[in-house]
């Protein structure tokens, strides 16, 4: 990644998957920009910022009108290029996240998509006419946008719009030699899992019933965005990559892998 510059949004904590991927980028020489969004953001990665050597730290809500406009206006004047992003960024009322889908308010599932998937291809469009070059764009996603998983609700609905974006995306995009994909990670401990009701419960039971038996670390995220944003994954476009333990590979669990009374439970 030496030479290469790159925009990282949704960095929110150091547990967070953006942060994650924005270490094992710089560790491989990538020079970095981050976003954030309002005050109490920006007290939090400011030193994150720091530890990465960032040049330009940019205040930045995609849902306001011209503040992703002003980013890449930003980038254009102080880089004049662009070789890749990292779209980390999602939204929904918690308060939806919890219950049944079919409850859904309207303004929030207009919000929820705006936010969580409208915003890449937003991202996107912007970014292209600074990847001269050709460039990598990846963004975040889950397997609730292909299984319904308890809580998710209109969360799956917009991850499963993002990830046709992600195609559409890697086709409209392909003759300019800018690649887009995907990473679908399992469930981890981060600021925006939490928000998930029954979110302990969702974690415990994808490490349990996962083929390797436990959790993804951070740090394997990570090493696939380095692989997604890099000229190693050069032919590699339109993709939803998994990096669940192998989770998503399930369909029944193993009767191994079940206590007692799932197993009784399951033969009644």
């Amino acid at each position: 990644m030496s030479g290469k510059r790159g925009l990282v949004m949704g960095v929110a904590n150091d547990h967070s998957i953006a942060w994650g991927i924005a270490k094992a980028v710089h560790a491989e020489g990538a020079e970095l920009a981050l976003t954030y969004q309002g005050d109490p953001f920006l007290k939090r990665i400011t030193p994150l910022a720091e530890q990465l050597g960032v040049s330009e730290l940019m205040q930045c809500d995609v849902g306001a009108e011209g503040s992703l406009e002003a980013v890449f206006e930003r980038l254009g004047q102080v880089w004049g290029k662009l070789d890749f992003v990292v779209h980390a960024v999602a939204y929904s009322d918690k308060e939806e996240l919890k219950g049944r889908y079919l409850d859904t308010s309207r303004a929030n599932f207009a919000q929820t998509m705006e936010i969580s998937c409208y915003s890449f291809t937003a991202v996107s469009r912007l970014a292209q006419p600074l990847m001269s070059d050709g460039g990598s764009l990846i963004t975040l996603t889950y397997l609730g946008a292909e299984r319904v998983t308890p809580n998710y609700n209109v969360m799956g609905v917009a991850k499963a719009a993002l990830e046709a974006s992600v195609r559409y995306l890697a086709v409209d995009l392909g003759d300019t030699g800018v690649r887009v994909n995907a990473i679908s990670a399992g469930p981890m401990r981060t600021l925006a899992g939490s928000a998930i009701a029954d979110a302990r419960f969702v974690y415990g039971w994808s490490r349990d019933h996962a083929p390797l038996k436990r959790p993804v670390t951070l740090e394997e995220v990570g090493h696939t965005g380095l692989y997604l944003l890099s000229d190693l994954s050069a032919g590699v476009t339109g993709e939803v990559l998994h990096v669940d333990s192998g989770y998503n590979v399930v369909g029944i669990p193993h009767p191994g892998s079940m206590t007692s009374g799932e197993i009784k439970k399951a033969k009644t």
